[in-house]
C-alpha cells in the first residue's frame, strides 16, 4: 500500500484566489475495504510562550531555559476546507463498504484559497465539531451511527481572541516558538475495529495578495538629520618646524647653521594655508521614500538620498559609507503573553567610498541628490516576508540607513599617493589636518512590505462597491424637511395659516406572531425573538427593535466567484523562502498540536 498526493502544476506558492488541484494516488497490492477518502486544506498559525517567574506579561521563548517549566500554547486554524473524494456522486449508489480493486486508484481533488482567515469566524467554528454527522460536513451511518467525516472541534478556536485578516504567509523562522504552515492532508477510512487509517499530508508554501496600493503621488516620507562638524584650531606657518631627514648629520657645518632653510607650510584638507579657524561646515542628510512608505519584497528600494547645505562653509563634504538595514519585528502572542524578535537584514553595505556631497563654492541651501547606483539594483533577499497581522502573530518592519560622511578628501584616497612619499624623504601631506568623519543613522520607524502580488481589478472594484454599500447602510436616514415660507410672504408680513407639524410617526404592530402568505411575499423582514435577559436598546420614540442582521463578509462573497491574480506566460512567480522546507515537522512541542 502505498498514498502519494500529486499535485497539478504546483507554483512556487499559492495565493489567495488560487485553484488547487491534484489527485489523491492509492496503489494497492490486494483489494482492501475503503469507508471513504477525506482531503482537508488547512491552515495552523501556532505559538509557544513560556510563563516567566516574575509573573510579567512577557513571554519567553521556548529556545531559552523557562524557569517555571510552564509553557502555554495557542493554534489557531487559520484555514480549514475539507471536501470527499471517495465516495462521489458516482458511487454512493454502491453498497458500504466500498471494495476497491488492487492497483492503482487515483480519486481528483480541488480547493480554493479564500481571502482573509477562517477561525474569525465564530459561526463557522462552532459549528466543527468532533464528528460533524449533525449538522456538520457530512453524515453517514457508520459504526453504531457515529458515520461522517471527522474535522476538528471548532469550540477550541472560541476560546483563543480572534480578528478578521487576509491570511498570513508561510513562515518558520524561531524554532520552538511560532510557525505558520499550509498542507494538504488526505485520510482514508478503513471500517473495521482493529484497522487504522491510512493518513498523508503534503506542505505548502503561501504568499497573499498585497492589498490595494494607494494612487502615486508626488509625497515623500523622510528621515533627516542636521549635523556641524567640529571647528578645527587655528594654527599659522611659524608654529611648524622642518622635521631632520635622515641624511640631515652628513651635511656640511656650514649648510647647518643656514637661515635659508626651508620651512614647512601648514594647510588644511581642502589645500589651505591655516592661519585662520575655518569655518566648520553644516549639512542636512535626508532619506526619503514615497508616501505612504511601502516597499516591495524582491525589489529594491525606491530610496532617495538628499544633501542640503545649511552653513555657507567653503569645504568639501565626501559621502564614504553607506549601509541600508531592514528590521524585523515578529510580536509573539500566547494568550495574555507576548514576546517581541528582532530579525535584521543587510541589503546594501559599502564602505571606501569618495562620492562628493557638498562642492567648493555652493552657497548656503544648495541641494545634492546622492546618485543611487549602490542600491538601485539590490532588490529585498527572498527571506523577507510581507507585513501581516494574524490572530497570534504579526511582522512589521523598519528601515534603517547609516551613512559616513567626511570632511576633506578621505584618507583612503589618498593614502596611495603618499606612500611612496613618506618612505624616503618628507612627506608633501605632513602639514595636513586628517578628515573628520561622523557616522549618520536615519530612521524609518514604519514601513510596510507588500508582496509584489497584484489583486485582480475585478476584486478592487469590487471591493470599492462593497465599501459604498456599507457606507450608505450606516448613514442615518433623512429626516422629512420642514415646510417653510416662500420670499414673497417674509416681505409682506407673517403668515395667518396654522404652522404645519412634522407628520407622526405610524404606531409598530406586534410582528412576533408568524408572518402571513400575503406579508412575506411582499417583503416582509420579520425580526428575530429578542432575548428576555439581554433587552435590546431602543431609540426614543421605538416601540421593537429594528431588525438587524449581520451581512457576510463581501470581500469573501465575491472572492468566491473571481478568479486569482492574472500573471503574464512565461513569466514565473518570485521566489520566496519564508518555509526552508515546507514538508518537515513541526518544530513546536506535542503540546500546540490538534488533532483535526
Amino acid at each position: 500500500m502505498s498514498i502519494r498526493i500529486a499535485l497539478e502544476n504546483p507554483p512556487e506558492f499559492y495565493t489567495n484566489l488560487d485553484i488547487i488541484r491534484g489527485q489523491v494516488v492509492l496503489t494497492l497490492s490486494r483489494p482492501e475495504q475503503i469507508g471513504g477518502i477525506i482531503v482537508k486544506l488547512e491552515g495552523e498559525a501556532k505559538s509557544a510562550l513560556g510563563v516567566p517567574a516574575d509573573g510579567s506579561g512577557t513571554g519567553i521563548a521556548q529556545r531559552e531555559r523557562t524557569p517555571t517549566g510552564d509553557v502555554i500554547y495557542e493554534n489557531h486554524k487559520i484555514l480549514y476546507k475539507v471536501t470527499q473524494a471517495f465516495p462521489d456522486e458516482k458511487t454512493n449508489a454502491l453498497p458500504q463498504p466500498y471494495v476497491l480493486a488492487a492497483g492503482q486508484h487515483r480519486f481528483p481533488f480541488q480547493f480554493k484559497f479564500p481571502f482573509n482567515n477562517a477561525c474569525g469566524d465564530p459561526v463557522a467554528m462552532a459549528k466543527l465539531g468532533g464528528l460533524s454527522g449533525a449538522g456538520g460536513i457530512a453524515s453517514g451511518s457508520g459504526l453504531f451511527g457515529l458515520g461522517g467525516i471527522r474535522v476538528m472541534d471548532g469550540t477550541k478556536q472560541l476560546m483563543y481572541s480572534h480578528v478578521t485578516k487576509t491570511l498570513p504567509p508561510s513562515f518558520t523562522g524561531f524554532p520552538g516558538q511560532c510557525e505558520i504552515r499550509y498542507y494538504v492532508k488526505v485520510t482514508i477510512q478503513r471500517p473495521g475495529f482493529f484497522k487504522e487509517n491510512w493518513r498523508m499530508q503534503t506542505g505548502l508554501k503561501f504568499l497573499p495578495i498585497e492589498p490595494p496600493r494607494p494612487p502615486k503621488t508626488n509625497h515623500e516620507a523622510y528621515a533627516r538629520r542636521p549635523f556641524a562638524f567640529r571647528p578645527r584650531s587655528p594654527r599659522t606657518n611659524a608654529s611648524s618646524k622642518k622635521r631632520a631627514s635622515f641624511f640631515s648629520g652628513w651635511t656640511g657645518s656650514s649648510n647647518a647653521g643656514s637661515s635659508s632653510a626651508p620651512t614647512t607650510t601648514t594647510t588644511t584638507a581642502d589645500g589651505k594655508l591655516a592661519t585662520e579657524p575655518e569655518v566648520p561646515p553644516s549639512i542636512e542628510m535626508s532619506a526619503r521614500l514615497p508616501h505612504p512608505a511601502i516597499i516591495t519584497c524582491n525589489q529594491p528600494i525606491p530610496l532617495r538620498l538628499i544633501a542640503k547645505k545649511l552653513a555657507g562653509s567653503d569645504a568639501e563634504i565626501f559621502l564614504t559609507a553607506i549601509q541600508i538595514d531592514l528590521i524585523g519585528q515578529t510580536e509573539v502572542r500566547c494568550h495574555d503573553l507576548i514576546n517581541t524578535e528582532t530579525s535584521r537584514w543587510v541589503i546594501v553595505s559599502r564602505q571606501g567610498l569618495s562620492i562628493p556631497v557638498s562642492r567648493l563654492g555652493d552657497p548656503a541651501g544648495t541641494e545634492v541628490v546622492l546618485p543611487n547606483d549602490i542600491w538601485c539594483n539590490q532588490p529585498l533577499p527572498n527571506t523577507v516576508m510581507p507585513s501581516f497581522v494574524t490572530c497570534n502573530l504579526s511582522r512589521e518592519y523598519q528601515l534603517e540607513v547609516k551613512l559616513g560622511l567626511s570632511w576633506g578628501k578621505p584618507v583612503a584616497s589618498i593614502s596611495h599617493a603618499t606612500t611612496a612619499s613618506s618612505i624616503f624623504g618628507r612627506n608633501k601631506n605632513e602639514g595636513t589636518d586628517l578628515p573628520q568623519e561622523i557616522h549618520l543613522p536615519l530612521h524609518f520607524s514604519s514601513v510596510e512590505v507588500y508582496s509584489g502580488i497584484a489583486p485582480p481589478a475585478a476584486l478592487i472594484e469590487a471591493m470599492k462597491q462593497g465599501k459604498n454599500k456599507r457606507t450608505q447602510s450606516q448613514r442615518p436616514p433623512s429626516q422629512p424637511a420642514r415646510p417653510t415660507t416662500s420670499s414673497s410672504s417674509a416681505e409682506t408680513g407673517p403668515s395667518t395659516a396654522p404652522q404645519q407639524q412634522p407628520p407622526a410617526l405610524p404606531p409598530r404592530t406586534n410582528t412576533a406572531q408568524p408572518p402571513t402568505a400575503a406579508g412575506t411575499a411582499a417583503g416582509v423582514v420579520v425580526p428575530p425573538p429578542a432575548d428576555p435577559l439581554y433587552p435590546p436598546q431602543l431609540a426614543p420614540g421605538e416601540m421593537e427593535p429594528p431588525y438587524d442582521d449581520a451581512p457576510p463578509s463581501y470581500d469573501e462573497a465575491m472572492a468566491e466567484i473571481m478568479s486569482g491574480p492574472v500573471i503574464p506566460d512565461g513569466v514565473p512567480r518570485p521566489a520566496y523562502s519564508g518555509v526552508t522546507n515546507e514538508n518537515e515537522p513541526s518544530t513546536l512541542p506535542a503540546g500546540g498540536n490538534e488533532k483535526s
